[in-house]
């Protein structure tokens, strides 16, 4: 269940579920709801999230084991980083 990896990148990030939940402008118990998959975590949160862990949407909600974010292409050459 995506839940889990909410509470894995939380503490492997070393946070605090207080601390998340400022970082998405919610209170405590809202974002703990999240992580125990009482509550769907919305589309923005996820967003959120997933740009303050550095990783994908994807990675969050369980589509893919794969943590770092799918490649960036540069705007003026075709290389993949």
């Amino acid at each position: 269940m995506y839940f889990r990896r909410l509470e894995d990148l939380r503490s492997d990030a070393d946070k605090t579920q207080e601390e998340i939940a400022e970082v998405l402008d919610c209170k405590r118990e809202v974002y703990r709801r999240y992580e125990k998959g009482i509550y769907e975590i919305p589309a923005w949160a996820a967003i959120k999230l997933a740009q303050y862990y550095h990783t994908s949407t994807d990675y969050i909600f369980g589509l893919t084991d794969v943590r770092i974010p799918y490649a960036f292409r540069k705007k003026n050459d075709n290389i993949l980083l």
